[in-house]
């Protein structure tokens, strides 16, 4: 399958993260958030002006700006997959 950046992900859509982008403290930064290769992310909900964006990741609710979700790449999970434990 196909890589894509976290910030294109739909809310509802679940992925798995493949890779990180970047250098330095923003990439440890979204490791110590949970978004470690092989985890699954789930987006669940948009601002009103569509940045930041709000995911869960590891049964927590993560709010990341677009240009940080852009440095996480991700592969699309098929529709049928069980919803996450965040609200």
């Amino acid at each position: 399958m196909k890589e894509v950046p976290l910030s294109r992900l739909p809310p509802g859509q679940k992925a798995e993260v493949r890779r990180l982008l970047g250098e330095g403290p923003l990439k440890f930064r979204l490791l110590d958030l949970g978004f470690v290769p092989g985890t699954t992310v789930e987006a669940v909900r948009r601002s009103p002006l569509g940045d930041p964006v709000a995911f869960c990741v590891r049964g927590a609710l993560v709010a990341l700006r677009s240009k940080d979700a852009d440095l996480v790449l991700v592969e699309v999970l098929p529709g049928d997959q069980r919803r996450g434990a965040c609200p």
